[in-house]
């Protein structure tokens, strides 16, 4: 295994340094501001056997993550750090009468002994956790990473994609999210449609998923393995924590579950967008997610009004876990831990904001608000207030939170002034629900992000992401939410 991840790492270097001397100005990839991917250029039709594999085309992707956290007070909270060096190389098959194949394999390592924590410390590790698996170096000492994470045949009619095998699928709760060294990905089959004018249809069956610092395909909700490893299955810092695989079997389910999405995106009325998305974890948990956005050209300025509503519904994983995501939470200490109903996972969100472009600036206020009732899940690294109330670092979704975010983007580039750099800024205010630290709740705070990010050529780009969270002490007594973050990261396309 050591040699195959030598010699990937060589691979890579390699594909790299020919890609050197290549034409920069027509780059096959580009990152968005998510830091996915976005194919610019795509294989071409063949007509035979043969020609599907020669005519395909490989994609690489070469990067570096550092990371530094430091806890402002409590003793508790030890200051962590995280640095991951690696990349992926994804080869698409050229399309034979609409069939074409696309494997992606990724590799990480975290080479630098002292720009990483000891192997006894690495649950220490916050958003650095990504850069390796802590499973992998608790059982072996194995700060590497081999996964592949994208294999799947994929079937175009029209404007119909079909998709089966191992996948990125972006909805209203599921993502890529490929901001580390490896992305999100999920196994089984997706359809995506544009067939209809102005409108976009998808929908998914998932039986399994890899999150980003795993290298294995696990069950899309399970909490803890069999033998209670809790980093051996769904780990996400939004998974239900009280979801386990004992609780499953105690209560006779099944402890391999799918993943459902259904999603409609339309766009007929003018300036009008709307959005529904149907997530469900079968006979456990599901939700409906509707979003309008209007916008409403004024000169060369755009304001657009957005609301977004997410009603959750509890199909029994509430009678397993309880209604808190720290697992925690029964009908029997419901009261004490801040809770009304204890064992449902009834609940709702709701979000506003008011989106203002112009030229290169961008802007929104948006506000949050999580129902009394019990907290949301959704561990599939799409977030229920990604783009109204979430900066960085920040799960917002634990019953009764209340937040507000204003957030500005400027690009220098667009506007002329100092090429290929951009900035983002968010200021954010959490109001937390002070009865429910007992089950995790944070204590009242602010978070002040920032991104600056410089794209050196088409192919390459740097960023520097800054974090500073104050916060309340929690009513038990002590600083326990407060800290700075800094996060540096380079990516290579070729």
């Amino acid at each position: 295994m050591k040699l195959v991840k030598i010699s990937l790492a060589a691979a890579l270097a390699c594909a790299a340094a020919v890609s050197v001397s290549a034409d920069d100005a027509q780059p096959k990839r580009t990152l968005k501001g998510n830091m996915n991917v976005e194919y610019k250029a795509l294989p071409k039709s063949v007509d035979s056997l043969n020609e599907a594999f020669t005519e395909g085309m490989f994609y690489g992707r070469l990067r570096a993550n550092a990371f530094r956290w430091d806890w402002k007070e409590d003793a508790n909270n030890d200051d962590n750090k995280a640095f991951g060096l690696g990349g992926g190389l994804i080869y698409k098959s050229a399309p034979l009468h609409g069939l074409s194949g696309t494997a992606g394999l990724y590799y990480a390592n975290s080479p630098i002994s002292n720009w990483r924590q000891e192997n006894a410390d690495v649950n220490d590790v916050k958003s650095g956790k990504d850069t390796f698996s802590r499973y992998n170096v608790k059982t072996s000492g194995d700060w590497q990473m081999v996964v592949l994470a994208e294999a799947y045949l994929q079937y175009n009619l029209s404007k119909t994609d079909i998709k089966f095998g191992r996948q990125m699928f972006e909805s209203a709760l599921t993502a890529s999210n490929d901001t580390k060294m490896i992305p999100n990905t999920f196994e089984g089959v997706s359809i995506e449609s544009k067939d209809i004018p102005k409108t976009v249809l998808k929908a998914a069956y998932f039986t399994a998923q890899k999150l980003r610092d795993h290298t294995t395909f696990h069950d899309v909700l399970t909490y803890k393995d069999s033998s209670g490893d809790s980093w051996n299955n769904n780990d996400d810092s939004g998974v239900h924590q009280g979801i386990t695989y004992a609780n499953l079997q105690a209560a006779g389910k099944d402890v391999d579950n799918e993943l459902i999405i259904a999603a409609i995106s339309n766009q007929s009325i003018p300036n009008l967008k709307i959005d529904v998305t149907y997530t469900a974890v079968p006979d456990m948990v599901s939700s409906v997610i509707g979003e309008l956005n209007y916008a409403i050209p004024v000169g060369d300025v755009t304001i657009t009004p957005g609301v977004r509503y997410m009603s959750q519904m509890d199909d029994g994983a509430g009678k397993i876990g309880g209604a808190s995501l720290k697992g925690d939470v029964t009908a029997a200490n419901a009261a004490s831990k801040g809770y009304k109903d204890g064992d449902s996972l009834d609940s709702a969100l709701w979000m506003a904001r008011l989106a203002v472009a112009t030229g290169a600036f961008k802007g929104h206020v948006g506000y949050s608000k999580v129902e009394d009732e019990a907290d949301i899940v959704a561990p599939w690294r799409g977030f229920p207030t990604g783009g109204y109330t979430r900066a960085m670092a920040q799960v917002n979704w634990k019953a009764n939170a209340e937040s507000m975010m204003a957030e500005v983007q400027y690009d220098f580039g667009k506007a002329k002034i100092l090429d290929g750099f951009s900035a983002l800024a968010r200021y954010a205010i959490q109001d937390s629900d002070e009865a429910k630290q007992a089950s995790g709740g944070q204590a009242d705070l602010t978070t002040i992000h920032v991104d600056l990010k410089q794209q050196i050529t088409s192919q390459l780009d740097a960023k520097f992401r800054l974090g500073v969270v104050s916060a309340d002490d929690r009513v038990s007594g002590g600083d326990k939410d407060s800290y700075n973050e800094y996060r540096f990261e380079v990516n290579y396309l070729f």
